[in-house]
């Protein structure tokens, strides 16, 4: 998957979308002045079929888009992150997904073709969140630990 921005990203934004790359095993480009279709292109030509697209609000990191190959909308995510700044390497050979929300289950797994398990180490978990938050995602690197970032999903809609 290749992971870009809206254009004029903050800091944050650009920072929040390497640690993104880092744990899925992505691509992060700097969009710079790269229309959509570019971003696509792009992608296409870096052999990936998905984009996912970060957008903000007041610098924050807010929101973000899927896509296909084809400019097909596939997961949308309304979001706030953590970034705690911990850090930890994840074996993305071994990485797995555990989803504690039904609904999205099956979706997030067939969009990052991530297998689910069960084990602490090299995880992406998705659990039920509280209040506004829909859902939380954390990520777990190779020795069991907790590491950047964290996603709080406060909406999500897909094809």
């Amino acid at each position: 998957m290749l992971i870009t921005t809206s254009r004029k990203p903050s800091n944050r934004t650009r920072s929040f979308c390497q640690d993104l790359s880092h744990v899925l095993n992505a691509k992060y480009v700097n969009r710079g002045k790269m229309s959509f279709r570019d971003a696509l292109l792009k992608s296409a030509t870096l052999g990936f079929q998905e984009i996912a697209i970060v957008s903000q609000i007041k610098g924050n990191p807010s929101k973000i888009e899927i896509y296909n190959k084809n400019n097909e909308l596939l997961l949308f995510l309304k979001i706030t992150v953590s970034l705690l700044n911990l850090k930890g390497k994840i074996n993305s050979d071994a990485l797995n997904i555990r989803c504690e929300i039904e609904e999205l289950k099956n979706p997030i797994i067939n969009i990052l073709k991530i297998p689910e398990g069960n084990s602490r180490k090299n995880l992406i978990w998705i659990k039920k969140g509280e209040g506004e938050n829909k859902a939380i995602i954390e990520f777990y690197d190779k020795e069991g630990s907790i590491r950047d970032p964290r996603i709080y999903v406060k909406s999500w809609r897909f094809k």
